[in-house]
């Protein structure tokens, strides 16, 4: 029985609980979720890991009024059902149906459209500059997991937001995961911030402490500030975000409800740009998508009481096969390498991974990135395959043409989920590579019709 959550048709609804009765509410969600995914398949662990976020963010600010963009939007599931969806919940990605992303048809709570990924930060400050230019002061959200993070269009986009020091507020959703565990040297960084004491009191109280001294308060903190600024590199967290701009804070607990809502408060007090890390399970609350969230981050219908598959068929993908012939090819060509931006599983890739870990390359969500790496190894005498879904290929068009094609490289790509896609909508639609890629020289395509000619 779902007491609390038949109650709530639309964000306002939650304000009239009180904060203890958000804990039972945010159970009721996750049993909600559980049962109509593991009927209609779609993104399961992501949406269990931001429950008590989204009730936060829900819960504190005022939507649609106030702008909330949720990166990918595959996490969106939550703010779907607050938002007036909930009856509609069985026909999440079905035909006709619910989108499995955020969708500006569906629902004013649905402010931008989000699919691919490192968007929300670039979205989110163009709407707070143009609140500003008309004279308006509703709040703006980015919601962006630490997998987006690593995206080099997030990274410009916290480059110029901080420059512009405008209200504006990121939540970043670190689970220490996109779909694949993360890589790179950000995700290392985002691991020390997680492990380190926070010093509140040396980063917000040591001012306040020196300036009560009688007679020479604020001439010993004019002094000390120099010491505290290089001081701070050593003990303070989210140091890197406060010298791109941003007032830091956290790490906060994301699923303590009291804290991230206190949080949220503090943050929607500030005038400025501000940076929340939010630490939250992804798969929190379901046995296996806790211990196997990479495995159940997309999945097809399942029964809840094993976690398996309602229909295995014995079909096998491109992707596996590309996965399987590739490892084959990798013990007859040492010069063979492949490389994938943080889909090892779904590409196929995990199995050359296992067998070739030094000629592997996960450059995490950077497809731009992938494509030129790629070229760099070709220029020196191996044989890259890059395999990327064509939806995301399209972000690296530049690259394909100018660094690959227009110096002939050998660089393979393996375009997965081409075509019509189903569930998951025309954000993932691959249907315009052949239109994009035909045109551009040095480029030969090639569409197998079954796995066997793929191997040849």
């Amino acid at each position: 029985m779902m007491a609390l959550l038949e109650k709530i048709e639309q964000p306002s609804d939650l304000k009239s609980l009180n904060q203890q009765d958000l804990p039972i509410l945010a159970q009721e969600i996750r049993q909600f979720i559980l049962q109509k995914v593991s009927e209609t398949g779609g993104h399961l662990a992501s949406n269990l890991g931001v429950v008590e976020l989204t009730l936060a963010i829900h819960y504190v600010y005022n939507s649609p009024i106030d702008k909330i963009v949720w990166d990918v939007g595959h996490q969106s599931y939550v703010h779907k059902i607050l938002t007036s969806r909930r009856g509609e919940f069985h026909t999440l990605r079905q035909y006709g149906g619910l989108s499995g992303f955020p969708k500006r048809r569906e629902s004013i709570h649905d402010v931008f459209e989000t699919g691919h990924s490192s968007t929300s930060i670039s979205a989110a400050l163009g709407m707070a500059k143009a609140r500003d230019l008309k004279k308006e002061s509703h709040n703006v959200l980015a919601v962006i997991g630490d997998g987006a993070l690593t995206g080099g269009m997030a990274l410009e986009a916290l480059n110029d937001a901080g420059r512009m020091n405008t209200s504006f507020t990121v939540i970043l959703n670190d689970n220490e995961m996109s779909i694949a565990p993360n890589v790179g040297a950000l995700a290392s960084y985002l691991t020390k911030i997680r492990s380190n004491p926070r010093y509140k009191w040396f980063k917000k109280g040591f001012a306040q402490v020196l300036r009560s001294v009688p007679f020479i308060g604020d001439w010993l903190t004019e002094k000390v500030e120099k010491l505290k600024n290089s001081f701070k590199y050593l003990v303070v967290p989210g140091v890197l975000f406060e010298e791109l701009g941003f007032t830091y804070m956290g790490p906060v607990d994301g699923h303590d409800l009291p804290t991230l809502i206190s949080t949220l408060n503090r943050a929607k007090q500030l005038k400025e740009p501000t940076f929340i890390h939010v630490i939250t399970q992804k798969g929190k609350g379901y046995y296996f998508s806790e211990t196997d969230p990479a495995h159940y981050h997309g999945v097809a219908p399942f029964d809840i009481e094993n976690g398996e598959k309602t229909y295995n068929g014995k079909s096998i993908s491109y992707s596996k096969t590309l996965g399987i012939h590739l490892t084959k090819l990798g013990s007859v060509h040492p010069e063979l390498t492949t490389i994938t931006a943080a889909m090892p599983d779904g590409t196929g890739l995990s199995y050359f991974q296992d067998r070739f870990p030094d000629r592997f390359f996960d450059v995490g969500i950077a497809e731009q990135h992938a494509v030129t790496f790629a070229a760099g190894l070709a220029i020196s005498g191996l044989k890259p395959v890059v395999a990327i879904y064509s939806t995301f290929l399209q972000r690296a068009y530049d690259q394909i043409a100018h660094d690959v094609c227009r110096q002939n490289l050998p660089v393979i790509f393996a375009i997965d989920r081409a075509g019509l896609v189903g569930q998951d909508g025309d954000t993932h639609h691959g249907v315009f590579d052949i239109s994009f890629l035909s045109h551009i020289p040095n480029l030969t395509i090639m569409a197998p019709k079954n796995t066997e000619e793929l191997k040849y």
